[in-house]
């Protein structure tokens, strides 16, 4: 059942302290896995150089740059992730809450997959409108290595060159494809998995901090095996559109590269993203759950069967 704890604080004080925690742990875990991320786009934008695997393009990219080479797009991944987490786990936590508060706590339980689902979808779609243009920025690093020196240089050249609609915007399509059913695969497979691991051994109330923590993790690690591999397909398409700029609208650019990749090069680089994305969504979540604590915003709503 459905059960808000009834402490402070609340309202927006309540909804920033989420938006908080979801900053903090979106930035430090995307940003920490930047050298896996620089070797998982290298292989989906030049398959035929990268071809040797994940350790194979870490010694490839080291052997070719220099180590420093792997912390290409640093500083875009982590603002862009940490205004993303903001808005992805603060507006989770409002939709879910507004949905349970219109429905009803009985009907929301019977119906909390749905709930989960469209919560998740509804904040991700914000939280894409301010990733999107850093986004945009990190993958032309990431691609051009003498594009520009770091965040605000390329920042700057993509809108003094391009403008914001072509240059930061031009992937929001396929950012949209790739970041909703992710969100929403994630979030819900974590809600069910985490539901499941608690009806085998009991109440989150009733667990010690460290099996706490270990729940999250597992949850976590399904949930974003889970993520990665619904949202592959317009990962790729995303990593390619924004490589250089094209003629041609948007729809069209990536009906002709999905045409051109096959299903087969959609997935490319999926071993690495599932690495990457299962290890940062296990992290995510557990210091999500540590940071609400830690400041106070417990009193988040839960919708279990009872």
């Amino acid at each position: 059942m459905a059960s808000p704890q009834s402490q402070a604080p609340t309202g927006a004080n309540l909804y920033a302290r989420f938006a908080l925690a979801g900053a903090i742990c979106c930035g430090v875990t995307h940003g920490a896995l930047t050298p896996v991320d620089v070797v998982k786009t290298r292989i989906q934008l030049e398959p035929t150089v990268y071809n040797k695997g994940m350790i194979g393009g870490f010694r490839q990219v080291v052997k070719a740059e220099g180590a420093g080479a792997l912390m290409t797009g640093f500083g875009p991944t982590f603002a862009g992730y940490f205004l993303q987490g903001a808005f992805k786990f603060g507006g989770y936590e409002f939709w879910k809450k507004t949905f349970i508060d219109v429905l009803g706590v009985e009907t929301a339980t019977n119906n909390r997959t749905a709930i989960y689902l469209a919560s998740s979808g509804i904040a991700e779609f914000f939280a894409d409108v301010a990733l999107c243009p850093l986004e945009a920025t990190r993958i032309r690093l990431v691609s051009q290595p003498t594009f520009a020196t770091g965040l605000v240089s390329g920042f700057a050249r993509i809108l003094k060159e391009e403008g914001v609609i072509r240059g930061f915007y031009s992937g929001f399509g396929p950012i949209l494809f790739k970041q909703i059913p992710y969100t929403m695969a994630k979030f819900v497979v974590f809600e069910r998995v985490s539901e499941s691991i608690l009806a085998q051994v009991g109440p989150k109330e009733n667990m010690s901090s460290g099996a706490q923590t270990g729940v999250n993790l597992g949850s976590g690690l399904i949930a974003g095996a889970a993520a990665a591999i619904v949202s592959q397909p317009a990962d790729t398409l995303l990593s390619k559109i924004n490589k250089a700029s094209g003629s041609g609208s948007v729809m069209s650019r990536l009906v002709g590269l999905a045409k051109e990749l096959g299903p087969r090069g959609l997935f490319l680089g999926l071993g690495p993203r599932i690495v990457m994305v299962g290890t940062l969504t296990a992290f995510q979540f557990a210091i999500y759950a540590d940071i609400k604590k830690a400041l106070g915003a417990t009193n988040s709503v839960e919708i279990r069967k009872a």
